[in-house]
């Protein structure tokens, strides 16, 4: 069995292809959401998802979020006195999406499909399939989300042919891509994306807000000073981003050293702050349809997928842009899931997927770095030359001829980056390699460098020196940030060494979680409430009759829910 993950920024899901369709499947909690959120508990122990995320408020230097922004990266996150980086803390959220398809399914699960970004980096996928490594999951597939978006969509319109847009904005990144539907063929025309774009950003703009409105003069400036009032600031924004989707306006408090700081923003006040964040989302789509070389008008369907997109504000930009309401008959949270299951079947040659053939692009250009001629014998290097151009069909190989610039140059230096900036300063550097040739005037020394890049979006580079026909090989690996497989090992065993909270626990654990939360916000009578009922759920946790704990945890929800609704979800 072969599962299918969207792992997200703020939330991951997994999914399964099973007689014919793609299935959720749910978590401990019932849920088929499970919050990106990592943590320890008071023991020591690693607690994922909603239970987390309930302590970033009450427990915040030992819970981590948002980290997949940070993949590939050598950015470490402090839990306590433990430090994880981002593959490491992903593949603990893989671990938990792996044991609830092992319970749902009731067979073991060693293999995935696990969605990225379309504009992620070769650094970056390569630490999804690390983390996936991590988890003890075996992936050889990796898929681009609005690919997994429009494979989703596409089978379930059941339409012989269709032109289409997927607009993917997630809790950290935003994704573009035109696809193409005709006969059974899946054809990715164009993506373009932005990987520090995403839902997380539009409660950054009300923090900001706040702070600036009333924070200041109160002395509050630096929102990342304090980890609490940042989680505190955090879920006030998360609250007033749902008020605005149905009211006019919304309003944020917080208690600071003794004194309650309140704002209130309007929903044209708010759509105005957002502009800069609109006009980064506007820019992906004008490149892709330039790319594709399509116009708005020609599109059938603009598809919406992403947490971030059941937001009035961005559903009114996309229906500005396109002229036209986006296609909302998929869960835009669980389409991208669906779409990995959809892979996963595939990849496993399911019968009912026969017909179903589908092609991707590379999301962006990779070349090498050249020297240009500047003035007679003189040369200047740092200019980019692209071998790969972005929105070719993958998989895909080309060739560029170089040569050397100076006489009796012995090597030559390949420095390769990904990217469209004319200098390579402004691209992101993959690798290198340093190539020996024979001692020749200069321009007389040839050598071709062929990139091939395959359908997970992995770079294989190989330069032929003409004069002799020796060829050297470097398959991009050793990116910057990325764990080496000795690394990899290192971290296995370390992770292997972390206690896990019981699963069959965990609804307990969340519940006490958020009442801890709930009773550091609330004030007078209804602190107290939150306390005896908090004090009377352990002690009948205690006594360890199961039938006893479900009545008690039913009560406590239910004093929780009254006192907050649905919760921070």
């Amino acid at each position: 069995m072969i599962l299918g993950i969207d792992l997200g920024t703020t939330n991951s899901l997994a999914a399964v292809w099973q007689d014919g369709r793609a299935v959720m499947i749910p978590n401990a909690l019932g849920q088929t959401l499970t919050p990106s959120v990592v943590g320890l508990d008071d023991q020591g122990e690693v607690l994922v998802g909603q239970a987390a995320r309930e302590r970033l408020l009450t427990h915040p230097q030992l819970t981590a979020s948002v980290f997949k922004r940070y993949m590939g990266s050598n950015r470490t996150e402090r839990l306590g006195t433990q430090s994880f980086r981002a593959e490491e803390l992903s593949a603990l959220v893989l671990k938990s999406l792996k044991a609830d398809a092992e319970r749902f399914l009731g067979q073991p699960v060693e293999e995935a499909v696990i969605t990225v970004p379309a504009y992620f980096s070769d650094a970056q996928r390569k630490a999804t399939k690390i983390a996936g490594q991590l988890a003890g999951l075996k992936v050889e597939r990796l898929v681009n989300e609005p690919t997994a978006a429009a494979l989703a969509y596409g089978l379930h319109e059941g339409s012989p042919e269709s032109r289409f847009l997927v607009f993917d904005l997630g809790g950290g990144t935003f994704d573009i891509s035109i696809l193409e539907l005709f006969e059974g063929v899946m054809e990715v025309r164009a993506s373009a994306g932005d990987n520090f774009l995403g839902g997380e950003d539009f409660s950054e703009l009300l923090i900001d807000g706040f702070i600036e409105a009333v924070g200041k003069a109160r002395g509050l400036s630096d929102k990342q000073a304090d980890a609490n009032l940042y989680q505190a600031l955090r879920k006030q924004a998360e609250q007033a981003k749902r008020t605005l989707s149905s009211a006019e306006r919304a309003s944020m408090e917080l208690h600071y050293q003794g004194e309650l700081l309140s704002w209130t923003i309007s929903d044209s006040e708010f759509l105005q702050r957002c502009e800069p964040l609109l006009k980064r989302l506007r820019e992906p789509i004008e490149r892709a349809l330039r790319d594709a070389r399509l116009k708005a008008i020609d599109l059938d369907q603009i598809v919406l997928a992403g947490g971030a997109t059941r937001k009035p504000i961005i559903r009114k930009l996309v229906a500005k842009l396109f002229g036209r309401l986006p296609a909302m008959n998929i869960n835009p949270d669980e389409v991208v899931a669906q779409g990995a299951a959809v892979m996963a079947g595939l990849k496993a040659r399911d019968a009912a997927l026969n017909e179903v053939v589908m092609t991707d692009v590379a999301p962006y250009s990779l070349g090498i770095e050249v020297s240009e001629q500047t003035a007679p014998g003189r040369y200047q290097p740092g200019f980019y030359l692209p071998i790969i151009e972005r929105n070719l069909v993958v998989p895909v190989s080309r060739e560029q001829v170089v040569n050397t610039v100076a006489d009796n140059q012995t090597a030559l230096h390949v420095r390769i980056f990904q990217g469209e900036s004319r200098l390579v300063k402004d691209n992101i550097f993959l690798g290198e390699i340093t190539i020996p040739v024979p001692p020749k005037p200069a321009g007389q020394m040839a050598v071709s460098v062929r990139f091939t890049y395959d359908v997970n979006g992995l770079l294989e580079a190989e330069m032929t020196v003409e004069a002799t026909g020796e060829k050297h090989r470097l398959i991009i690996e050793d990116n910057p940030g990325v764990l080496t497989p000795e690394q990899v090992e290192e971290r296995l065993h370390a992770l292997s060494k972390l206690k896990i909270h019981p699963r069959e626990l965990l609804p307990n654990a969340t519940l006490l979680a958020r009442a801890d939360r709930m009773y550091q916000q609330l004030l007078g009578d209804e602190r107290q409430w939150v306390a005896q009922a908090a004090a009377q759920f352990q002690a009948i946790l205690e006594q360890q009759d199961e039938a006893a704990i479900v009545k008690a945890r039913e009560e406590l929800k239910r004093v929780l829910d009254e006192l907050e609704g649905e919760g921070w979800l």
